[in-house]
This record gives structure tokens, C-alpha cells and sequence, in this order.
């Protein structure tokens, strides 16, 4: 399936139906007077996560969205029908923008999994409505409201409860296909990876969530490589896998590489908790292992721990080193409840 992960469409809810003007004619009632039904009211487009779902590819075949409109009301004080909504089907962790793609909307997550974003129009009301003692046979019939519509920008953060960040053959795809069934592109040239991937980990009778991003250059905050767009995906996880390549001359320089586009990137994610894994080590002797893990420390590095993803050799302690922080934030996690837009 292709990974998309921003798109823009068009959302338009149901206008109201009209109302009657109607009167009863029945033979044996000489003032019979008005009975003109209301209206039925427009159709909602509503947001609905769906699990399962990891990309919008799906909206890349069709970028219009209209709800029904109402139907009109008819007489012997018939209201019409409401509209049928229209439901989005959304990935978990989709963030929904206005047309500037700045204002946020809604942010669809387990825990607000619907958003109402545009509500159908009112129903009009049929002349039954009208009658008075002073007007008994109203011909007046107001034609139903108009359903709101807008221009919306879609935002895929996916979600995960680990991400894996580092430099282009950093081991992160490797490190990701060993803890994992995932299956990613694997090479020994950069930017293998080219859009993020998910892996289901278990470790300890437990699982958790492990996202993997394109790797990240000096650079990327201003549109080198590939940039810094896909960044966002780790946004919502509760820690950070920073691999370093072990085999590399100057590991220091290339933590902080990482560490300084994770900044320019902002949005919380330096401030994140991060785990630093030295990788390939099964490539390494012991003395220059040690000499490495001491720079990284020295270098002002946290929670450094030394890993092979083509051996396995560290990667157990690893996991359950993640999983330590994965549980404090999933503690956190808010109830459930449903978000109505306000334009």
C-alpha cells in the first residue's frame, strides 16, 4: 500500500429541506387550514478514526465530500427526513487543518475519535408554523438552511509508543526488521527507508508500537534530503530510539547532528526522553566499544546502551529499557470524548 500522509479535500454538509405551504382539503372541512411540514434537517460530515488504517491514500482517489441534503417537508404535517451523513474514515493520529493548514480543527486520536467538522442546515419551516389567530391560512414556506462547507488539509501523525531516529545507515531499518515482523527495505546505501514504517515489538508478554523514520542529515530543518517533514510521526511517542553507527569515525559529531535538526524541528521533540543505542558493535573491539560509549557521555548523551540489530547482541535490554518509559506515558492517557468544530 502507498504511504500518504497529507492531503487536501473538500467537505460540503446537506442543506436543509424546504418547508410547505400546504392546506387540508377534505370535503366535509370547510376551514381546514394550513398543515405544510417541516423540512428535514442536512446531513453532517463527521471524522471517525478506524483502526487499521496507516496511511490516506485512500483520499488521494477522491478529495470531495457532500452530505445529503434534508428532504422537504409535505402536507398533512409531513416533516421531511434528515440527510445522511457522511463519515470520514481517518487514521489514528490524523490532524484535521483549515485551509491555511495552521489552524487546527481537530486532532483525531483514541482518545477523540469523532469530530463533527461541517453540520448540515437547519430544516425550513412549513406554513403550519405560521398560523396565528390573526392569520389562519399562512401561504408562508422558508426554504431550509444552507449546510457548511470548507477546504481542509488532512495531517497523518502516526501513532506509535517508540520512534527510531538517527542518520541514513544508522542501522534503524535493520534494528526495526529484527524486534519486529515488519519487513523494510534494507541496503547498504542511504535513504533506503523513504517513507515511515511500523513495527508491532514483543518483548516480556508485552507490545508495543515502533516507528521508524527516514533517516535525518545535517540540513534537514531547511529541506536537505529528505527534510524533516516525516519528524512528525515521533511526535506522539512516549520515547525516542536515537541509533548511532557505531562504525562511524566521529560518533559524537553524528549524535549531535541528529540532536540539532531535532531541535530546529521543535514541537517538544528535543525535549523528548531519548535512549541512545550504540549500533553494529559486532563490527567493534571492546576497547574502541568503551571509547565510544565514554565519548557519547561525555558529549552529554543520556541513557547510552550498546546494541548489535544484525546480531541481536543488547537488543533485549534495549527493549525493556523502552518499555520502561512507554509505560509512564501511556499512565497519562486522557478518556475519551467527541469534538465539535467551531469555525
Amino acid at each position: 500500500m502507498k504511504f500518504l500522509d497529507q492531503v487536501k479535500i473538500y467537505l460540503k454538509a446537506g442543506d436543509g429541506g424546504d418547508g410547505c405551504s400546504s392546506f387540508r382539503r377534505e370535503k366535509y372541512i370547510e376551514f381546514g387550514g394550513p398543515n405544510g411540514g417541516d423540512g428535514g434537517r442536512g446531513g453532517n460530515v463527521i471524522a471517525e478514526i478506524t483502526d487499521g488504517l496507516n496511511t490516506l491514500i485512500d483520499f488521494r482517489y477522491r478529495q470531495h465530500f457532500k452530505a445529503q441534503r434534508g428532504f422537504n417537508g409535505m402536507g398533512s404535517n409531513r416533516t421531511g427526513a434528515g440527510g445522511r451523513d457522511t463519515i470520514l474514515r481517518v487514521p489514528p493520529g490524523t490532524q484535521i487543518f483549515e485551509d491555511d493548514n495552521a489552524t487546527l480543527i481537530a486532532d483525531m486520536t483514541p482518545e477523540n475519535p469523532r469530530a463533527v467538522l461541517c453540520r448540515g442546515g437547519h430544516g425550513g419551516h412549513g406554513n403550519a408554523r405560521f398560523k396565528t389567530s390573526t392569520n389562519q391560512a399562512p401561504r408562508r414556506a422558508d426554504p431550509g438552511g444552507v449546510g457548511e462547507e470548507l477546504w481542509v488539509w488532512l495531517r497523518l501523525k502516526l501513532i506509535a509508543d517508540a520512534g527510531l531516529v538517527g542518520l541514513p545507515n544508522a542501522g534503524k531499518s535493520t534494528f526495526l526488521a529484527a524486534v519486529s515482523r515488519a519487513k523494510p527495505k534494507i541496503a547498504d546505501y542511504p535513504f533506503t527507508t523513504l517513507t515511515p514504517g511500523l513495527g508491532v515489538v514483543y518483548i516480556d508478554d508485552e507490545e508495543f508500537v515502533l516507528a521508524d523514520v527516514p533517516g535525518l542529515i545535517e540540513g534537514a530543518h531547511s529541506g536537505a534530503g529528505l527534510g524533516h517533514r516525516f519528524l512528525g510521526h515521533v511526535e506522539r511517542c512516549g520515547v525516542n530510539l536515537h541509533l548511532v553507527d557505531g562504525t562511524a569515525e566521529d560518533v559524537v559529531a553524528n549524535w549531535r547532528t541528529v540532536r540539532a535538526e531535532l531541535e530546529a524541528y521543535g514541537n517538544g521533540l528535543e525535549d523528548k526522553v531519548e535512549i541512545v543505542g550504540l549500533n553494529k558493535i559486532d563490527a567493534l573491539t571492546d576497547e574502541s566499544i568503551v571509547e565510544k560509549l565514554q565519548a557519547l557521555k561525555a558529549a552529554g548523551a543520556k541513557n547510552v546502551m550498546r546494541l548489535s540489530g544484525a546480531t541481536g547482541v543488547g537488543v533485549t535490554e534495549v527493549l525493556r529499557a523502552l518499555l520502561v518509559h512507554i509505560h509512564n506515558a501511556r499512565a497519562v492517557e486522557s478518556p475519551s470524548r467527541e469534538v465539535a468544530y467551531q469555525p
